[in-house]
């Protein structure tokens, strides 16, 4: 009793609802107002939300409504849907309520859950008055539910003809379409509103507007069985041929409707087309087939629909109606001449299709054409075939007894008897091979029928048919079938099947069982199969135990389990059946593995994976666990495979933070390093993975150790641009020794790294924590990277952070990041240095200035910016007293020559010679440099001078087919 004071105060009932909600609803104001007086909440809500002012609008209390006003009840409250006293009070036609509450709204066009407004409500109901109220007092006409209905809609749809009057009096679009593309008159014709269709085709509607299917009014009476709608559109001009959007016309719906028929009869006394096919060729004596409309497909024959018409697969109305199980159809096509041979879809006849799916009647009656019924279809398999396949053994005698071969081959080398057995049909199965089909044959695959009856999965369709495994009607004929499959394999290994035989790729009948999860199949042939256990445990191709574990079948795994000595065998890839479970995530599988002794240590071929490893790459934590706390090894989660990567290694890697987790509490040790010397906080910077990371710093991995190359988990984060995994790690490494470098074997620190790959956030962390650190290591600044890799964001803050410092700093070589921004091309790095007064004639250990670097390497768009904006020397010498214009001839630069020779007419220079004597035309000449040839020779070069290789006064210069020859007295 006290709970259910708790559950039900007593003051409420089972649905919430007080005394206040009964006397409101009944209209007793006395009661009313000596509740409220007593102390009743005016605004209690039922467990429909409904309030005591709800009640009385529904019961079209307004002395009741207008005193609870009076005491503050919430003119706003909502129910459950939304709904506010306005809308009760317009679905119950409470009109004086409605007139009390309008006036108390700022709005009268609210919307209920469902989007539909008070006049929504008003319309659905009918009252005239209540909607000329709502009208009259602001509420929109127009206004759209969120199915995009008009209350013009409803009124359509109930018959609502007064209403429907008012509101087009008032302004109501006609025309308007809901979601759905449905018209007023789509809807009236659904619900078979004929004077609302009279009316609305005098208001001069489009009789023929199609929906969003294509579906016009016509459509959707015929569909509905609206026979007198239908008539009065036809009688108005409606097109009887108007096909929707799948190409079905209105007599397509009369033939399948359940009440179509004298719609089916209108349509084809009124000129509709009984032979119009749809786009995928159905015509209506198709759709009355589907159906089995017998009645309406004599009216389409007599009226000339044509008995043999195929659609786009080849089915006939005969076809159909077999597939359908038709039989006073059949009778009826047939008598009308149908053609009981022709070939449907894949080439199959009707006779294929009555039998198999299982209809013996209409077997029967197609069997009385007396057509050759081993006519195979265009797979090989005949009529029997599909009979077996469908399992119906009356259907089977049926054709046995009127002949068929049971020896008969399709094109994949299965007889009938393949077929019954792949459906685990018992009777079918029984019945051929007391026939005398052959109980050994194999296939083109090798296969016999008993490997189809150990993989039988018949009881397993039942269920993803039924939708749910536990339904309840579904559940005896699960079992039947799981029976009669059991039955029809045991009848075959009791009738001399043998489960030894292998198909071409090696499998028994063990194998597919296996595969397939058929633990009883599998059972028994274990059981016929005891003496020759080694050849079940062969992983000649792959074990059934391999199979079992692959598919996840952990039933079938515990029968192997149990029965087999070795569980560690190894395919060709070496991954054993506990490996295989734990990749595909059988955590069922892997507990049964384990259970039974199988080891989690043993190695793939490949990569050297153990089951742990495959775990924690894929993330499967449950199976992982399992794995660890089998107890093999202590050190079981530090086991590594050829790269010297740990399970927790591949869990960072993969970001699976749950097996981070669990690896680090069994013991993982977390600063374990790979053959690179890479540790799983190396692999936690490059991921990402911020919970990965923190998992490992809780448990004390150290932040600065280094890889083969010396480099940290920070300048992972950096290269990889990981800001906040560079703050965190920046963070833990306070606590380090602070005399410990954070370069890396080349010099490179992680701000260089960060520079180099344009990561501005984690370059402004690196020079929050350290602005010095580019004076560390590599004279090859940050800003070095930065310009060599036009990475401008970077170049920028480090040129903003540290100014001339960094600007004009020089590497082992001499070089400026003047110089890299020459060499790389980088027009707007040249730009940001020299704004910042980069040295633009500085020259390198080897005297080259950035121009010659430029024009060296045959960067046009630099050496144009150095020479025409910049301003660079031209005549500065490099150790080996080349210029600029050597440097560009030598490597064949001709742009880069025309460039600066574009910008001087100094013949010291165009003659200059270097250490070895070599003046420009020389370089060029011998580069085959024609046209800088032709212009050094229009300002003025000298072909005298000899070089330490020439022994004459003539310089002969190859370019392309042709020879320049200069000759010393023709210039």
């Amino acid at each position: 009793m006290y709970i259910l004071m708790i559950l039900f105060p007593p003051n409420q009932d089972q649905e919430r609802r007080t005394p206040l909600h009964a006397a409101a609803y009944l209209g007793d104001t006395s009661i009313v107002e000596l509740l409220i007086l007593s102390g009743a909440n005016v605004n209690a809500k039922d467990t429909l939300w409904l309030t005591p002012l709800h009640r009385a609008a529904a019961s079209r209390n307004e002395k009741a409504l207008n005193l609870l006003l009076k005491h503050s009840a919430d003119i706003n409250a909502r129910d459950k849907y939304w709904q506010t006293p306005l809308h009760v009070a317009a679905a119950n036609r409470a009109t004086k309520c409605a007139e009390t509450i309008i006036p108390l709204l700022s709005n009268v066009n609210v919307a209920d859950r469902t989007g539909r407004t008070a006049l929504h409500h008003a319309v659905h109901s009918g009252h005239l008055e209540m909607v000329n109220l709502l009208l009259n007092r602001g509420a929109n006409l127009s206004t759209c539910d969120k199915k995009e209905r008009q209350p013009i809609h409803w009124a359509a749809f109930l018959g609502h003809l007064e209403v429907l009057k008012l509101l087009v009096a008032r302004g109501a679009d006609i025309t308007c379409k809901d979601k759905k593309g449905y018209t007023l008159l789509h809807t009236a014709a659904a619900s078979g509103q004929i004077e609302v269709v009279k009316h609305l085709l005098r208001l001069g509607v489009e009789i023929d507007e199609p929906n969003s299917f294509g579906n016009t009014a016509l459509h959707i009476a015929c569909y509905m069985g609206q026979d007198a709608v239908a008539n009065e559109l036809v009688n108005y001009g409606a097109n009887v041929n108007q096909p929707n959007e799948k190409g079905f016309t209105p007599l397509h719906f009369a033939a399948v409707s359940t009440n179509g028929a004298l719609c089916l009869e209108l349509l084809v006394n009124n000129g509709a087309d009984v032979n119009f096919q749809s786009k995928e060729g159905k015509s209506p004596l198709h759709m009355a087939a589907i159906h089995g409309r017998f009645t309406r497909s004599q009216i389409l024959i007599q009226n000339g629909s044509e008995i043999d018409c195929a659609d786009k697969y080849g089915n006939t109305p005969l076809h159909v109606a077999a597939r359908y199980g038709h039989e006073l159809l059949i009778s009826t096509l047939m008598t009308n001449g149908a053609d009981t041979a022709r070939r449907g879809i894949h080439d199959m006849f009707p006779l294929h299709l009555a039998v198999l799916f299982g209809f013996s009647d209409c077997c029967r009656k197609l069997l009385s054409s007396g057509f050759d019924i081993n006519t195979p279809d265009n797979l090989g398999r005949t009529c029997l075939h599909a009979a077996a396949s469908g399992g119906n053994v009356e259907c089977l005698n049926l054709l046995l007894s009127s002949g068929a071969d049971l020896r008969r081959r399709d094109k994949f080398g299965r007889t009938p008897l393949h077929y019954a057995a792949a459906n685990g049909s018992y009777q079918c199965t029984v019945t051929l091979v007391t026939a005398g089909a052959s109980i050994n044959e194999a296939d083109c695959k090798g296969c016999t029928p008993l490997h189809y009856a150990a993989a039988s999965d018949t009881y397993r369709r039942v269920e993803t048919h039924s939708g749910n495994s536990h339904d309840t009607d579904e559940e005896p004929l699960k079992e039947s079938r799981l029976k009669e499959a059991i039955f029809c394999l045991e009848f075959l290994l009791d009738n001399g099947a043998d489960p030894s035989l292998r198909d071409k790729q090696g499998y028994t009948a063990v194998h597919y069982a296996a595969a397939y999860g058929n633990r009883q199949n599998l059972e028994l042939l274990l059981e016929m199969s005891f003496n020759c256990l080694d050849d079940v445990e062969s992983t000649i191709p792959v074990s059934p135990l391999h199979l079992a574990a692959y598919n996840g079948h952990c039933e079938a795994l515990k029968t192997l389990a149990e029965t087999l000595v070795n569980l560690d065998v190894r395919d060709h890839k070496g991954r054993t059946a506990l490996y295989l479970a734990t990749e595909r995530g059988s955590t069922e599988c892997v507990e049964v593995l384990t259970s039974h002794g199988a080891s989690a240590l043993v190695k793939e071929k490949k990569k050297k994976w153990t089951p742990l490893h495959a775990a924690a790459a894929y993330g499967n934590t449950d199976s992982l666990h399992l794995l660890i706390d089998s107890g093999e090894r202590v050190d079981i989660t530090d086991v590594m495979d050829i790269h010297g990567q740990t399970p927790l290694m591949l869990a960072i890697m993969n970001g699976h933070v749950d097996c981070v987790h669990l690896l680090l509490e069994k013991g993982s040790t977390v600063d374990a390093a790979d053959r690179r010397g890479r540790t799983a906080l190396h692999r936690g910077a490059v991921t990402g993975c911020e919970d990965c990371l923190a998992a490992l710093l809780d448990h004390d991995a150290f932040v600065l150790c280094r890889d083969f190359k010396g480099r940290t988990p920070i300048h992972f984060a950096s290269v990889c641009g990981h800001s906040e995994i560079l703050r965190t790690l920046l963070q833990a490494a306070l606590s380090t020794d602070p005399l410990d470098s954070v370069v890396d074997y080349s010099g490179y620190s992680p701000m260089h790294w960060a520079s180099y790959s344009g990561h501005e956030d984690c370059l402004e962390l690196l020079l929050e924590h350290n602005p010095f650190a580019y004076l560390e290591g590599n004279p090859f600044t940050p800003l070095h990277c930065a310009v060599i890799n036009n990475q401008d964001g970077t170049a920028e803050m480090l040129v903003e952070a540290l100014g001339a410092k960094i600007v004009n700093s020089r590497d082992a070589k001499g070089r400026t990041p003047l110089h890299a921004a020459a060499f790389a091309d980088n027009i707007h790095g040249l730009q940001l240095l020299l704004q910042h007064q980069a040295e633009v004639d500085g020259t390198d250990q080897l005297g080259r200035t950035p121009l010659m670097m430029a024009a060296e390497n045959g960067q046009t768009a630099a050496v144009e910016f150095l020479l025409y904006r910049a301003k660079a020397d031209l005549t500065v010498l490099d150790v080996n007293k080349n210029t600029a214009l050597h440097l560009a001839c030598s490597k064949g630069h001709e742009k880069c020559a025309l460039l600066i020779l574009g910008e001087t007419q100094d013949l010291g220079l165009i003659n200059a010679t270097n250490s070895a004597l070599q003046m420009p035309l020389h370089i060029a000449a011998r580069n085959g440099l024609a046209s800088v040839v032709q212009a050094l020779l229009s300002r003025g070069a000298t072909v005298l001078a000899v070089d330490e290789e020439a022994g004459s006064l003539q310089l002969r210069a190859t370019i392309g087919t042709r020879i320049l020859v200069i000759e010393q007295s023709g210039h």
